[in-house]
């Protein structure tokens, strides 16, 4: 039986995506767009809720392709807010488009959105060492300067507490529980 952190419940879809995902390092801005994409929806709600729409979102939001959403239409935005496969809440909607645009601004000026995120950990992970659930924070004085920045640069939706779940997932900060089988692994 291995020992996972405590919010992972015995739900199989959680268990994959602790297990193979969160808190493993990324780097492709891609990905880096998805989760962006995936934590502004999951903001007042749970996990899990956004994971078992997660490929619902994917085919709604044209694989999370960024060029592509950035260009979205008034009639595509109409369209995903009748989509009853993801969240239908217009605020973030048009957040993500806004959001779109504002990542291809930052590739444009820093070469990639990768480039700019990693930067603010100085490209390295940043390993805690938490014992407890209760231990780890929701947000952290560098999820603020990181939401800062980004709501300078135009993106919506970017709290602290948004960027730090962004920061767990995509591996900038791991946040397994020392106990944690994945703890040693990412």
């Amino acid at each position: 039986m291995k020992t996972r952190c405590k919010w992972v419940t015995n739900d199989p879809l959680y268990i994959a995506y602790h297990d193979e995902e969160w808190g493993v390092p990324v780097k492709d801005d891609a990905r880096l767009f998805e989760f962006l994409v995936l934590e502004t929806f999951q903001a007042g709600l749970s996990w899990i809720t956004v994971l078992r729409k997660r490929e619902n979102f994917r085919k709604a939001f044209d694989g999370f392709d960024y060029q592509r959403i950035a260009n979205y239409s008034e009639k595509k935005i109409q369209s995903l807010l009748l989509d009853a496969g993801i969240i239908r809440n217009k605020l973030k909607v048009r957040a993500t488009v806004s959001n779109a645009q504002a990542f291809i601004k930052i590739q444009e000026e820093f070469g990639s959105f990768s480039d700019y995120i990693w930067a603010f950990t100085h490209g390295k992970v940043i390993k805690n060492k938490w014992k407890k659930l209760e231990d780890c924070p929701a947000k952290t004085p560098l999820a603020e300067k990181i939401s800062k920045d980004l709501k300078k640069r135009g993106f919506k939706f970017v709290g602290p507490t948004v960027i730090y779940a962004h920061m767990q997932a995509t591996g900038m900060v791991n946040d397994h529980t020392v106990d944690c089988f994945r703890y040693g692994e990412v």
